[in-house]
């Protein structure tokens, strides 16, 4: 007998549920509970509704404020399953018609009025709590049924054919992942607990970020963590440390990284030797990709839903936890003088946001990639500073920096790229926004503090397909020329008018993002200086408040 991906997770549900052995973290996979079903079902008549997205609940910030589970008000029969209940894995059940389904369901199903024709096909949608009101009718493709089957893609690659109850319990709909970070100063135990009450064991967690661990579970299971000391042989016996019920993809810490200080007569000596070495390794890189090292785009409606939705869900502590820093990884941010944060990424989301990511950048490069690396979401603070440097050459060819959200920034700013002739330029980005760059080959950074609020980037990285030496090479026919002489240029705009064409230039290919100052490095000492001539200022003095530089000697 076949069953059902749905079936089949009510089966192993019932097994837990009797005791029978079940290892979730051998199988990385917490099984529906049996209860997630028992609710009292409702038909299709008292659902509501809705003909405009605007009647959707939102909270205050105008994001979703619950989880919906949609269809088009003409296949309101396929919400009468009461295997389907109001309220399942924390979703809310709404029909939409008019207006409405046509914004969700028009480019599914073929018609300007989302699926209102008799005709047409049933298609259902799982809106993610968290997402904004102005991405709401446009989620991942994944997160859509479509008269049986799941374009994971959205490219006709990978069609899923699955019932409507195998999708409410996919991860397009209320299976999700979690990861759990663990700061204590031991290991500690997690367990999962059934409705019943059962508590079944599903790590053991070592501190740190690298153990970091990720599992596939479901919306409203919930957890216990506990100490493993001093019965090491039944954590149960020991301290209840943490306990949470899952809402939506995310990730929680146990405690928080402690930071360890920065001498502050040090800095300027470790950022004066850093930009040395990073203006070595620049000038090293051979190819280009594109005329000026960077460029600015948007991201698609579905992306900037999904990334959006999963910072907004998880924007707070304990879901957000100090990013590791130390000595020992550099001074690239000032993690001694602001902090510096860090929200985890589920390892299917991430697969999900590299691959339609990596379009985007093939695009503007014009070359075939793959992908090596996503970073993030980091989370700046009020007086971040990230100094100038480059990536990693074999991995880090053509990358993206995201900017996901801006909480209370009330002054632009700026990503600061060099060009490849080293001109600065400062561009200013919005939620939504991404700037494409070279980042093995331009300098980048954000070396003026943050002046205040909040300001999250994601940052993911790709390079030629099977090419680690790429770096080493000539530009292949039918690049782009670097664009290097521009004439003479004069600023036309005001000294703090970023990204709005503020310097003119004999040849406008220089784009609209020069910096009014027209700084250009010549050395690893200009980018010293200007390092510090953007920095933090003593109050009384208007001097830079960061220590001598000191002699650095031959290290220079």
């Amino acid at each position: 007998m076949k069953l059902s991906t749905a079936s089949l997770h009510l089966l192993i549900s019932v097994l837990v549920a009797s005791h029978c052995h079940f290892s979730a973290t051998a199988a990385n996979d917490i099984p529906p509970d049996d209860a997630s079903n028992v609710s009292s079902s409702s038909s299709s008549s008292s659902i509501p509704t809705i003909s405009s997205l605007d009647s959707l609940p939102y909270d205050e910030n105008g994001h979703l404020s619950t989880h919906i589970l949609a269809i088009p008000s003409r296949c309101s029969e396929k919400l009468d399953d009461p295997r389907v209940p109001s309220g399942i894995f924390g979703h809310r059940k709404v029909l939409l018609e008019g207006e409405a389904s046509a914004a969700v369901f028009g480019h599914l199903l073929g018609d300007d009025d989302g699926g209102d024709d008799d005709e047409a096909k049933c298609a259902a949608v799982c809106l993610e709590k968290g997402t904004i009101r102005s991405v709401v009718a446009r989620p991942l493709p994944h997160r859509y049924w479509l008269d049986g089957a799941v374009d994971q893609d959205g490219d006709g690659r990978r069609v899923e054919e699955m019932t409507l109850l195998d999708f409410v319990y996919s991860d397009g709909c209320g299976k999700v992942e979690y990861g759990m970070v663990n700061y204590h100063e031991r290991p500690v135990s997690v367990y999962w607990v059934s409705t019943s009450g059962e508590k079944i064991h599903n790590a053991l967690l070592k501190p740190g970020e690298r153990n970091t661990n990720f599992i596939k579970t479901f919306v409203g299971h919930s957890f216990q963590v506990y100490d493993t000391q001093p019965d090491e042989d039944e954590a149960l016996n020991n301290q209840l440390l943490h306990q949470f019920t899952v809402e939506n993809n995310g990730v929680i810490g146990f405690n928080n990284h402690r930071q360890p200080g920065m001498p502050k007569e040090h800095v300027a000596q470790e950022v004066q030797r850093t930009l040395q070495n990073e203006w070595d390794r620049h000038s090293k890189v051979k190819r280009t990709f594109s005329p000026l090292g960077f460029d600015k785009g948007r991201l698609p409606n579905d992306l900037y839903a999904s990334l959006g939705s999963y910072y907004y869900n998880n924007r707070f502590p304990p879901h957000v936890v100090h990013e590791e820093w130390g000595r020992h990884k550099g001074v690239f941010v000032n993690y001694w003088e602001a902090d510096v944060n860090f929200i985890q990424i589920p390892w299917n989301l991430k697969s999900r946001w590299q691959g339609r990511l990596k379009e985007l950048v093939e695009a503007w490069t014009g070359v075939e990639l793959e992908t090596t690396d996503m970073y993030g979401m980091r989370e700046y603070t009020k007086g971040a500073r990230l100094v100038s440097h480059v990536d990693r050459e074999s991995t880090h060819a053509a990358s993206l920096i995201v900017n996901i959200a801006q909480e209370n920034v009330t002054r632009p700013w700026t990503i600061e790229v060099n060009d490849h002739a080293n001109r600065l330029h400062e561009v200013v980005m919005e939620p939504g926004d991404i700037v494409y760059y070279e980042s093995a080959k331009s300098l980048h950074g954000r070396n003026t503090p943050l002046a205040s609020g909040r300001y999250i980037n994601l940052f993911t990285h790709y390079r030629p397909l099977n090419d680690p030496e790429w770096f080493t090479r000539d530009n292949p026919e039918g690049t782009p020329q670097p664009v290097l002489d521009v004439g003479e240029c004069r600023l036309v705009g005001r000294p703090d008018q970023y990204s709005q064409g503020a310097v003119q230039c004999e040849n406008d290919a220089i784009g609209p993002h020069l910096s009014p100052t027209m700084f250009r490095a010549k050395s690893a000492a200009d980018l010293f200086q200007w390092w510090l001539d953007v920095g933090p200022k003593d109050d009384n003095s208007g001097e830079s408040n960061v220590g001598p530089a000191g002699d650095v000697g031959d290290e220079l």
